[in-house]
């Protein structure tokens, strides 16, 4: 497998479904890489072009349950895509899990089987 077809996933190791995400490709031995974007930021610009490859707004991406949600004020109709994105990169918990990539392809492992999709 070229290192293009890897799957790159962004997780944060101790969420739940992050680990169920990485027991099941273990246990159907597929090589993947791990990023923790808690540790290592995913950049602005990645961040926008994995929305654009899962088809997805910032606001659908964001996680709702994280204290910075209600902190910040993330309920708020009136934010532009833009200022979503910046909470998100500032604030790395506002992002769904996890995130896989292959290529050019990109799921939101909600659930953990979406991952298949990529396989």
């Amino acid at each position: 497998m070229s290192k293009a077809d890897t799957l790159l996933v962004y997780e944060k190791p101790t969420c739940t479904t992050c680990r169920k995400l990485v027991k099941l490709l273990n246990e159907k031995g597929i090589d993947f890489d791990r990023l923790n974007y808690f540790i290592d930021p995913i950049p602005r610009d990645t961040l926008v072009d994995l929305l654009k490859k899962m088809s997805m707004s910032p606001r659908e991406l964001l996680r709702t349950r994280d204290q910075a949600y209600k902190d910040l004020g993330m309920k708020n109709p009136d934010l532009t895509d833009k200022e979503i994105i910046d909470a998100m990169v500032a604030h790395p918990g506002l992002i769904q899990r996890p995130i896989i990539q292959r290529g050019s392809k990109v799921v939101l492992g909600r659930p953990v089987e979406n991952v298949l999709e990529l396989l």
